[in-house]
């Protein structure tokens, strides 16, 4: 496979362009990273890989990105935190243009495999919501109830992958990324999510002397966190892999938001006041991924600890925001 051309599509995002990064130290040669981004917004930038700029919901543009690839990771969608998603829900099922023509343009140009990162928003809101969550298995998907706009859009290109596997014998693969966090991502401006802000928050309290920060909601709500390089490591195994059903992909090690920002305060040394908003988004109340099934079929589920892949990521945004 290493010879074989490889398409990362949304390769400027976070997750891409830390995948094409990987790609890239495995050995992989021929490597496409593709982006509606404009090339100086782009997260990564590499040099050494073919980089496009094209709209994915274009179907003429699918084409053209897919031309003579072998491999396809989709991870191209519009999309932020809880913050974005819950106010742009239409913008974010758009991104199922993305897919749906991904997917037509992979079956012509006889793709071998194909990659869809979906999320778990696609899960139903009526078992997330306790704090003290059962961990949910993929199953929980159905009867569907996912999150409105996002998590619908999820879902459905799970289901769109599924068919044209079935129909056409595309063969396709999915994972429902839990929460990615890490360095080189967003961190600001509204599409962050909670990891990065809390990161952000308490480094603006330490650089300005004010030492409080806004947490949206109570603070009780829970969800898993999983570090860039388990998202990387399981997104390339489950691809490669033999299986064709849909997978988590998330940490299985539950917080709630306070104890995130006990551990940022921890690794910053320093104590804030919290300021709770009670009407900002926060969405469900509690959230953590089933891990049976990805350990029965590769051996391996997501371990980094949360404390020290924050470690990594706080160091990285604390870097930017002293620039």
């Amino acid at each position: 496979m290493q010879n074989q051309r490889i398409v990362v599509c949304g390769g400027g995002g976070f997750i891409g362009g830390h995948l094409v990064t990987e790609l890239h130290r495995r050995g992989f040669t021929d490597i496409r990273s593709v982006d509606v981004k404009p090339m100086s917004d782009w997260y990564q930038v590499h040099d050494d890989v073919e980089n496009l700029v094209l709209n994915l919901k274009d179907f003429p543009n699918c084409r053209a990105a897919l031309q003579g690839a072998r491999i396809i990771y989709n991870l191209a969608a519009d999309m932020g935190g809880m913050g974005f998603i819950e106010s742009n829900k239409a913008l974010c099922m758009l991104s199922v243009l993305i897919n749906t023509h991904l997917l037509m343009a992979a079956r012509e140009a006889g793709v071998e495999r194909f990659f869809f990162a979906s999320s778990a928003c696609v899960y139903n809101a009526d078992k997330q919501t306790d704090p003290n969550v059962t961990a949910l298995k993929e199953c929980d998907a159905y009867p569907a109830m996912p999150e409105d706009g996002y998590g619908w859009e999820k879902l459905f290109s799970e289901r769109m992958c599924r068919h044209f596997s079935e129909d056409f014998g595309l063969l396709t693969r999915s994972a429902r990324y839990h929460n990615v966090y890490g360095p080189l991502g967003t961190y600001k401006g509204g599409r962050e999510k909670a990891p990065a802000a809390i990161c952000r928050k308490i480094i603006e309290a330490k650089l300005s002397g004010n030492h409080e920060i806004e947490i949206w909601g109570d603070g009780r709500q829970t969800r898993s966190f999983m570090y860039i390089d388990d998202c990387l490591k399981g997104t390339i195994d489950i691809l490669a892999g033999d299986f064709s059903e849909v997978l988590n992909l998330g940490s299985s090690e539950l917080v709630s938001i306070n104890q995130l920002v006990d551990i940022v305060e921890e690794i910053a040394g320093l104590k804030v006041k919290r300021l709770y908003n009670l009407g900002a988004p926060k969405g469900v109340n509690g959230r953590n991924s089933d891990n049976t099934r990805i350990r029965e079929l590769l051996g391996w589920e997501p371990g980094i600890k949360l404390q020290a892949g924050m470690a990594s990521t706080y160091a990285w945004i604390y870097d930017q925001m002293k620039k």
